[in-house]
């Protein structure tokens, strides 16, 4: 064999998955066709946030006579802004670029396609692994509506480089991706309208969480349309129009610009996976815990197996299919208990642990308590009251088996309540932690508090 283990994607998932094979000792060469650096650092969470600190200054600038400060009129310059987020973006790009070029790996720049279950094709050449590991990302779900191909729209990666400012803006789809990027626009002055087939934004969790978020995007000018059916899009020279049923009625919407942000699929065209033996379902890889799939020395993890699009998760599921790669290692397993979560709009989203939906269909046992942070006195002192925190514990026990925020810094916040569920730790210790006053993390123990009434008094 050419090498030990070869991994297919040179992103997060992929050079998780390339370390820790090369850590255990074996021959490690990494397939990406370009360009080098992975969704996260090229078009995805890097770019994102770097454009939405922008619109969060804005946002303050325009609530700056809410804090008694007199500003002069503030105004935005996309191209600025852009030639910010391309320096920050090279040099973290910069970075992996190094990380890849390592002499620990083989570096194969092309298009990887297998020939069979041991065999790959790169360009116009071949290699052979004992294992391999996929890790090919995703690409930008297409929608079939009709009308949508032909009039023309930007997906997340066009909408990422824009140097002029759009004067309108329909956005289709109501999860992170189209939340973050409407809220942006909108703030920078974009007229935007966004449109979610579903009831509610995030329509994966609680309906309770998404309400203060869509609050929020209303009181700063956004039209938010939720609970719709999309019927078609038409075009007229300058603008695009989308036609949509709600409440029974048929509604139209025009803009200059549609931004189609409804998700994204593995990345699996062209890889050969029937020559493999690798068994996909509903367009992504099965994988089994050890991020094994149908063939046993073939693994794969990051979005191409579709469960999580989530950096963290990629990484530790890279880790995962690397270490068990090699061979001879003792075998090593996922584990989703700790599952987190965030959604940077403002107010942020953030999670760990199941929704109170999902307890519901599994038939997991809770007790649950909010407070809002609009009762809560360091939020309210910085004007940020959209919100609340929602605890979920064992009725018995009080071991925290969930926690959801949704208000000011709640990414931050999240990680004090996914170290308790770690430890399996109960309400009764959240109360046991001194919590400085004032500080947004003492609204934690509110809920906390509540909880911990309840289970003694059952």
């Amino acid at each position: 064999m050419d090498f030990d283990v070869i991994v297919i994607g040179g992103g997060s998932a992929g050079y998780a998955a390339a370390r820790t094979s090369a850590d255990s000792g074996a021959r490690v060469a990494i397939v990406d066709k370009g360009p080098l650096g992975g969704l996260c650092i090229l078009r995805g969470c890097m770019p994102s946030k770097t454009l939405l600190r922008s619109s969060d200054v804005m946002s303050l600038v325009r609530r700056a006579r809410e804090f008694g400060i007199r500003v002069g009129p503030a105004s935005v310059d996309m191209a600025a802004i852009n030639d910010r987020k391309r320096a920050l973006i090279s040099e973290f790009a910069d970075y992996r670029i190094g990380q890849l070029k390592s002499p620990r790996f083989t570096l194969l720049r092309g298009r990887a396609q297998f020939i069979n279950s041991n065999t790959l094709r790169v360009g116009k050449s071949t290699f052979t692994a004992r294992s391999f590991v996929i890790a090919t990302g995703s690409n930008t779900a297409s929608i079939s509506i009709s009308g949508l191909e032909d009039v023309g729209y930007i997906t997340s990666d066009e909408a990422l480089d824009l140097r002029i400012l759009p004067k309108s803006m329909i956005v289709l789809g109501g999860g992170a991706v189209a939340a973050e990027l409407g809220q942006f626009f909108c703030r920078m002055g974009t007229r935007t309208t966004l449109i979610q087939r579903s009831q509610h934004l995030f329509s994966g969790g609680d309906e309770d969480v998404a309400r203060p978020v869509e609050a929020k995007f209303r009181e700063e000018g956004m039209t938010v349309h939720t609970g719709t059916q999309l019927i078609k899009f038409t075009r007229t020279k300058k603008t695009i129009t989308a036609h949509f049923k709600k409440d029974g009625k048929i509604r139209r919407t025009t803009a200059d610009y549609l931004l189609q942000a409804m998700g994204r699929s593995p990345a699996l065209e062209g890889l050969g996976l029937e020559q493999a033996g690798v068994a996909v379902e509903k367009g992504r890889i099965l994988v089994d815990e050890r991020m094994g799939t149908s063939k046993k020395h073939i693994f794969a993890a990051g979005d191409c197996v579709g469960l999580y699009e989530i950096v963290h998760i990629a990484v530790e599921q890279g880790e995962i299919a690397g270490h068990n790669a090699v061979a001879g290692t003792r075998k090593k397993f996922m584990d989703y208990r700790l599952r987190s979560e965030v959604t940077f709009t403002d107010p942020q989203v953030a999670f760990a642990g199941p929704s109170e939906k999902a307890c519901k269909a599994n038939g997991i046992q809770y007790l649950v308590a909010q407070h809002a942070f609009d009762d809560h006195g360091k939020s309210m002192t910085m004007g940020e009251t959209h919100g609340f925190v929602k605890l979920l514990c064992n009725p018995v026990s009080g071991e925290l088996i969930a926690a959801h925020i949704v208000g000011p810094d709640a990414a931050e916040l999240i990680h004090e309540l996914v170290s308790i569920m770690y430890f399996r730790g109960t309400v009764r210790d959240i109360l046991r932690i001194p919590h400085y006053h004032p500080t947004l993390s003492e609204i934690i123990t509110y809920p906390a508090e509540e909880l911990s009434e309840r289970i003694a008094a059952c």
